[in-house]
């Protein structure tokens, strides 16, 4: 009897790790496991649900039986190797500081559990490497979080490209980002005191470019090739407990990408930047036959027919409305919160080995860009980003 029909009309047993953090808590608890939860679970193939039967696990006892008594959810502990060792338990699941993944990851998979994770899977691309090929060889399912390609305004440039809308697409240009007070002033940061601290994990390239390298793949074209410059705009901030740090981790960075297919991609990021735009990332996309704008959830676009002949003459105040020369993109379709799909994604193929593209394989990629993007940065030049193959032979032949 396959596992699949062992488990029809029976419960999936999460070990939900690191889900007392804003992320953790709000996409992955809140809006994924326990929306799915009150739809009556996932819905397979053949039309039957499987439903979700998470173990919040978490260092503060009190806050997480607080987390499970608020949002309905029978089990929680503070000992994580217990849950590992519960076979009722299938799939493990990561978003906790990046530093201790994959050291829990490997626990997990030597306990043999399916495992899922927030990005980076890593630090560095060894460890990466040495993850994806310790799940491999365990024969266990394997997702990294790659909730981007998901969003609404996202998914409408994909299905742009997809109808032909581009043509021949040359061009990307993103801006993401928004100010995070630095603490003082009677403004609480926005963000944890770790994301500024090199030692803790943090780090803008860590951060974001993992998110780049599967937006770029994905939807316009497999980086090529990198050339990054990054910096630490605001030197000192101030901590949770109101005690002034020194910022050691990149808070911006400025990167331009060559895409295969010949496309140039240029991205800018920044903790150090003040909003004038219609989102806090939008990404432009210019082709031959069309160009689109695309924010969190709309997107506008201008196809070649439309396009208007603007008049460049510094002497004259510019009277022309741009933004009024470019027609919204419908919202035809319902877009899901994409944290959520992506976990029924990965649920079902668990359960019944649906296809699923975005394996911890998938997530090394974008640590070996941070590491290439970090690394032109460093000698101020192009990097060319081989294949994750090439690489991987690279880190196995420097370990011997």
């Amino acid at each position: 009897m396959s596992a699949h029909a062992k488990r029809l009309g029976q419960k999936l047993g999460i070990v939900m790790n690191g889900i007392t953090g804003r992320m953790g808590m709000n996409q992955h608890l809140i809006r994924s496991v326990v929306a799915i939860r009150a739809q009556g679970g996932v819905t397979l193939s053949d039309g039957s649900k499987v439903q979700l039967d998470p173990i919040l696990v978490g260092r503060n006892e009190e806050k997480i039986a607080g987390l499970a008594k608020q949002y309905g959810i029978e089990r929680w502990t503070t000992d994580l190797d217990a849950a590992l060792a519960d076979p009722q338990n299938e799939i493990f699941f990561d978003a906790a500081t990046t530093q201790m993944r994959p050291a829990l990851l490997e626990k997990a998979i030597r306990a043999g559990k399916h495992v899922y994770c927030e990005k980076p899977i890593a630090t560095n691309l060894p460890e990466a490497v040495r993850i994806c090929r310790l799940a491999e060889e365990a024969g266990v399912k394997n997702g990294a979080v790659q909730d981007k390609l998901f969003l609404p305004g996202l998914q409408k440039l994909q299905f742009l490209r997809d109808s032909g809308f581009f043509g021949r697409i040359l061009s990307v240009r993103g801006e993401f980002g928004y100010w995070v007070f630095e603490g003082d002033w009677g403004q609480p940061a926005q963000r944890p005191s770790w994301n500024y601290r090199t030692q803790d994990g943090g780090g803008m390239i860590l951060d974001m470019v993992c998110h780049w390298r599967y937006v770029l793949d994905n939807c316009f074209g497999e980086v090529k090739a990198v050339s990054c410059l990054g910096t630490t705009h605001i030197p000192s901030r101030v901590d949770e407990t109101g005690k002034a740090y020194e910022a050691t981790a990149d808070d911006a960075a400025y990167a331009t990408f060559e895409l295969e297919g010949g496309a140039i991609a240029h991205i800018n990021m920044s903790w150090a930047t003040r909003v004038y735009r219609d989102d806090l990332v939008t990404f432009q996309v210019d082709g031959t036959h069309g160009s689109a704008v695309a924010g969190l959830s709309d997107c506008v676009m201008q196809p070649r027919t439309a396009t208007p002949r603007p008049v460049w003459n510094p002497d004259q105040k510019q009277t022309m409305d741009f933004y009024s020369d470019w027609q919204k993109v419908p919202d035809n379709l319902v877009y899901d919160n994409g944290f959520k799909v992506q976990w029924e994604m990965f649920v079902r193929h668990v359960v019944e080995d649906a296809p699923y593209k975005y394996t911890l394989r998938e997530g090394a990629k974008g640590v070996q860009l941070v590491e290439c993007a970090l690394q032109s940065w460093r000698e101020r030049r192009w990097i060319d980003v081989p294949s994750l193959e090439e690489s991987e032979h690279a880190v196995l032949r420097a370990a011997e």
